[in-house]
């Protein structure tokens, strides 16, 4: 300030000592002109100065501006500075904002930010696909306008977010369950976040049908066997009853060790989410296995048909692999009437993909039924199942045996001319 106001006194003394030089010489009109140009000058300067300036700040670049002399030249500089910095930071911010913008884009969960009046500030592309909104047509709009479902409606007038609110049915096939909690900021602000719970769902009720399921599976031969036994207990009943007795409870242990035995089978390989070892296996060596368990369990009511097309042997694990291909043989024994023919094949074909068959003459199986075959404890006839002996888990695990081996379950079959269970391996599973 004290610069400036020299700067001033200089100029107005300079003005006064050429007026009182041409005063004498020159009159007074020559000397109030001479003194108005000594302080036109400086104002001319600044004025061409500050138009520069506007020029530069209506083109957004005045930190390029070149600078000027004297006393403007300092000014400049700190105004060039000052923006400067203050660019810097904007830019640094638009970077952080786009950070964060990416950040809320790439999580699995929907994101919606409202003001105070519940209008959408913004939302991440999850959410958008979640309810159907488009945030360029969208953006302002109150929500409840466009998610129209009572109970969320209800949820934001109540204005009680400490618990979240599930909504069924959303998205654009009406398939997915949604769990959404609004979480309150800044000045009455509110943000909106969903998480997809369909697969959770799901998974939970798979845990509970499966509970129910093996309750169910358990308790039918837990009931037959305390009716044997408190039978036996109360009644004196003759060494030939009571042997025929114990010998359905005999049964009815078998089915429950069977039971349990398939159930731990299924929950190793569930665990076990590595792939199958490299271990060479033998294929007609188990062909020969399942040949002799075959006929022991068919104790002459089936005709079997046993095929080795292929010198080529398997890669991988040889007790699950027999065990799953037991499972598709001893199916096809319980389900194929007497007198019945069994067909068993190995075979590589032209691409160097294996494959092992099970074809059977039983009575098939409906169109509607196939893609569920694999579920745990499914059963098309379930009396004819328990009948037959079977635990319902055993083509669940065959699946997952396939699965190891990066194989593929194939199931064929029309009523009333019998079913075809294949299980086919990728060439990296068929060594010579």
């Amino acid at each position: 300030m004290l610069s400036a106001l020299t700067r001033f006194f200089l100029i107005i003394c300079l003005a006064l000592v050429v007026a009182s030089v041409t005063l004498p010489n020159f009159g007074a009109s020559w000397a109030i002109c001479s003194s108005l140009a000594i302080l036109a000058v400086p104002l001319v300067y600044s004025y061409v100065n500050l138009a520069r300036l506007r020029a530069y700040a209506l083109d957004n670049n005045i930190e390029n501006m070149p600078l000027p002399s004297g006393f403007w030249e300092e000014v400049f500089f700190r105004l060039q500075r000052l923006v400067s910095n203050l660019k810097q930071q904007i830019r640094t911010i638009e970077k952080q904002h786009e950070r964060f913008i990416e950040a809320f884009q790439a999580s699995p969960n929907g994101i919606v930010m409202l003001d105070d009046q519940d209008q959408i500030e913004w939302c991440n592309s999850i959410s958008e696909r979640f309810f159907g909104l488009i945030f360029k047509r969208d953006v302002m709009q109150r929500i409840n306008f466009l998610i129209r479902r009572p109970e969320f409606v209800q949820y934001l007038a109540k204005r009680e977010f400490d618990e979240p609110l599930s909504l069924e049915r959303m998205g654009v096939n009406s398939s997915l369950s949604l769990m959404l909690q609004a979480f309150p900021f800044g000045e009455k602000r509110h943000l909106l976040l969903i998480q997809d719970v369909t697969d959770l769902q799901k998974a939970d009720a798979m845990r509970r049908d499966f509970v129910a399921n093996v309750s169910h599976e358990m308790r039918t031969p837990i009931t037959v066997l305390m009716g044997f036994l408190e039978t036996v207990q109360s009644l004196n009943l003759e060494k030939a009853q009571q042997d025929q007795y114990f010998e359905m409870m005999m049964a009815q242990a078998k089915r429950m060790k069977s039971l349990v035995e398939d159930l731990l089978t299924l929950a190793n390989l569930e665990a076990n989410t590595l792939p199958a070892p490299m271990n060479v296996v033998q294929a007609q060596t188990l062909m020969a296995l399942l040949k002799n368990d075959a006929e022991a369990l068919s104790q002459g009511r089936h005709a079997f048909h046993f095929q080795t097309k292929s010198s080529m042997n398997l890669v991988g694990d040889e007790r699950e692999l027999l065990s799953a291909f037991s499972n598709l043989v001893s199916n096809a024994i319980r389900y194929t009437p007497d007198v019945g023919s069994i067909n068993v094949k190995w075979q590589v074909d032209a691409q160097g993909q294996g494959e092992f068959s099970v074809t059977d003459s039983g009575p098939g199986i409906a169109s509607e039924h196939l893609s569920r075959l694999t579920e745990r404890f499914y059963r098309v006839d379930r009396s004819r199942s328990r009948d037959t002996g079977g635990t319902g888990l055993g083509l669940a695990i065959v699946k997952h045996i396939a699965s190891r081996h990066q194989a593929q379950l194939h199931i064929e079959s029309t009523p009333g001319k019998g079913s075809s269970f294949a299980i086919r391996f990728p060439k990296e599973r068929v060594t010579e």
